[in-house]
């Protein structure tokens, strides 16, 4: 009878402990996310414009341009500020366009004329303490442009920014082109004027990898 109790004791307690290991080699078999199935953002220069509104007589009336061609190569990363973070990029100034040939030339040979080192404006998109920052070379001179950023549903973006050319060392190509466009900029006052601030806005889409 003791043989028959210690018996069905002991098989008792392997039925526990193998009941207890597959429980636990369950557990180990759920699925986990792994790095190489995390979802990656995609930016490519198809799809990226860039923008700029500059600014004529002392109404301020704007005047709207576009670089037709911005260069990068296509870079990724796991989250939308890791995919802009040290963009680097060029603008060709041959490729700006304002829908106006005559006032094209103008800009070109006049204000861009005027600098130094103009065939590219140059710079890197950084991303610093939760803030955005286009570090641009233009006319010799390298200055931070800060940038308000917005993400629509993590995939279209927008940066914005205000460019002040005294910061760039461009007053005088502004000056340039003051006086190519003289009578052109002329407001009802009889004043010609050319403001130093220009808006610029690039738009991008970041695709899913």
């Amino acid at each position: 009878m003791k043989n028959t109790k210690l018996f069905s004791l002991l098989f008792i307690l392997t039925l526990g402990l193998t009941s207890c290991k597959e429980e636990k080699k369950e557990a180990k078999t759920e699925p986990t996310e792994t790095v190489e199935n995390a979802v990656k953002y995609v930016i490519k220069p198809t799809g990226t414009s860039v923008k700029w509104t500059a600014y004529k007589t002392t109404d301020k009336l704007p005047v709207g341009g576009e670089f037709a061609t911005l260069n990068f190569d296509a870079k990724e990363g796991a989250t939308p500020e890791e995919a802009l973070n040290n963009l680097e990029f060029s603008i060709p100034i041959s490729n700006l366009l304002t829908k106006d040939a005559s006032r094209d030339a103008k800009i070109k040979a006049s204000f861009f004329g005027a600098m130094l080192d103009t065939e590219f404006i140059k710079g890197t998109i950084k991303y610093v303490d939760n803030a955005y920052v286009a570090s641009i070379t233009m006319n010799g001179v390298t200055a931070d442009l800060p940038l308000d950023v917005s993400i629509t549903d993590e995939r279209r973006v927008s940066l914005k920014g205000t460019m002040q050319l005294k910061n760039w060392d461009a007053l005088g190509a502004l000056e340039s082109l003051n006086k190519v466009c003289f009578d052109l900029h002329k407001g009802a006052d009889g004043v010609s004027k050319t403001w130093e601030d220009v808006a610029i806005e690039v738009n991008t889409f970041l695709r899913e990898n």
